[in-house]
């Protein structure tokens, strides 16, 4: 009993200090339901019709998530449905509007009410407008894989010869950063992008009416992650079918990854592969090593996609605002040579041709990049399609499937059998050669393979 009066004093005390920050509207309810007032506004859906400002031309492609749906700006701002009720019964509903987007409350006039600094996505200053009450959430999502892309900037920092890390991404042309951002950075979220609106990706605007709420899997997670993530989990593709995640124990994507990845623990980490939170298959399917003999043999020398996924998605050459890429996106997979061993223990790994090329910013002024074969553009990859039996691991006989009795059948390479599984130099363009000479696994695999 002592601990549970103790766990309800601590509540009221973190009640009454989230309640203690909250400045409520001054204005008198009756004026909510008028357009002089930011609220009566937004929920007056043919008064914002009325007055709403056509969006600028579009810049910048669709990049590798596709095209961006298109929403009116005045149903993007249309505060309506359960969701707004659902906001304005809790805490969140009980803040003035102009305490997270400044601006002026009180008036018809829509340039009035958005002047005094106002913040379409008051997260994008997540320091003054969300941490006064969430500050160790934001304090470490400031450097998060999500909101920073750390290893995107990377990558354009690196293969320009401009610097190492990604915190050099200042150093880049202006025209560079601008293409970043137009480009790449509509897919890394704020606190908004995950918990109030859609992503810019998805069409952006108010989610739920500006309800506050946990990632929604398909409406959040995928619509950024979809030709990597999305795609394969859901089975997608011609020829796959979903994850056994999805079909057997329907996790979705914070099932697995978890608030505290996705948060970030406030370090800069250059790739996601050494976020300490990342999950592993080990987290769960433990003792491994000792359940088959091809787990006995493999264990230490490839990950567990190499014989657990399906086909995924594929493309060369980023869509830098351009004619599109180089190798449009197709279906493919391949086991190379493991291209960071001081992250991953393995010598082989399934590896997904990535996004980049050495004219990839040519748009921007940058018609070659100077260090473009720093990096391989077969990158390390975790494909979410995992299933149980593929094609190294067992065949359909009568309509069931079976496991094979050795691993020759199915993955290693005798003559021509098995090859196309492998990613050799011969699988390469000329321009991605010397990029990738470190990955190929020409006369590195096994004598007795006979490749």
């Amino acid at each position: 009993m002592k601990k549970l009066i103790l766990l309800f004093a601590a509540l009221s005390i973190f009640i009454g200090c989230q309640e203690d920050k909250i400045e409520e509207s001054p204005l008198p309810s009756e004026s909510l339901t008028k357009v002089n007032s930011c609220e009566g506004c937004h929920t007056n859906y043919d008064h914002l019709k009325k007055v709403y400002t056509p969006d600028p031309p579009a810049t910048g492609g669709g990049g590798c998530g596709g095209d961006i749906p298109h929403y009116e700006p005045y149903d993007r701002v249309y505060l309506g449905g359960n969701g707004y009720e659902e906001f304005k019964n809790g805490m969140h509903g009980k803040i003035s509007c102009v305490t997270c987007h400044n601006g002026v409350d009180g008036t018809d006039d829509k340039d009035e009410a958005h002047s005094k600094d106002f913040i379409k996505h008051p997260s994008m200053h997540a320091k003054e407008k969300c941490g006064t009450c969430h500050p160790k959430i934001v304090n470490k999502t400031t450097n998060s894989l999500h909101e920073q892309g750390w290893g995107q900037k990377r990558m354009v920092v690196q293969r320009s010869g401009v610097g190492e890390h990604p915190t050099d991404f200042d150093k880049l042309t202006e025209l560079m950063q601008e293409g970043y951002n137009t480009n790449c950075a509509k897919c890394h979220a704020t606190c908004g992008d995950c918990h109030i609106t859609r992503p810019i990706q998805g069409g952006g605007g108010l989610y739920k009416g500006h309800q506050f709420s946990k990632p929604d899997m398909l409406d959040n997670c995928v619509t950024c992650h979809v030709s990597r993530g999305g795609h394969a989990y859901l089975g997608q593709a011609i020829g796959t079918v979903p994850d056994v995640h999805l079909t057997k124990a329907n996790y979705k994507c914070i099932d697995c990854h978890t608030k505290d990845e996705i948060h970030g623990d406030g370090n800069i980490y250059e790739t996601r592969y050494e976020m300490p939170q990342l999950p592993e298959c080990q987290d769960c399917h433990t003792d491994l090593a000792n359940s088959n003999p091809f787990h006995s043999v493999h264990m230490e020398t490839m990950n567990c996609y190499a014989c657990h996924s399906q086909e995924y998605n594929n493309c060369g050459s980023c869509h830098i605002n351009g004619e599109g890429a180089r190798i449009a996106a197709y279906q493919d997979f391949k086991i190379g040579l493991n291209p960071i061993p001081d992250l991953k223990p393995y010598k082989f790994v399934t590896l997904r041709r990535s996004l980049s090329a050495p004219d990839s910013w040519k748009e921007y002024g940058t018609p070659n990049l100077n260090n473009f074969d720093v990096a391989p553009t077969f990158k390390y990859t975790t494909p979410h399609n995992i299933i149980r039996i593929t094609s190294r691991t067992g065949e359909k006989i009568d309509g069931e499937w079976q496991t094979y009795a050795n691993c020759t059948q199915g993955c290693h390479i005798n003559g021509e059998k098995n090859k196309d599984l492998f990613l050799f130099e011969s699988d390469l363009e000329d321009w991605e050669k010397p990029a990738n000479k470190g990955i190929i696994v020409d006369g590195k695999l096994p004598s007795g393979w006979g490749q």
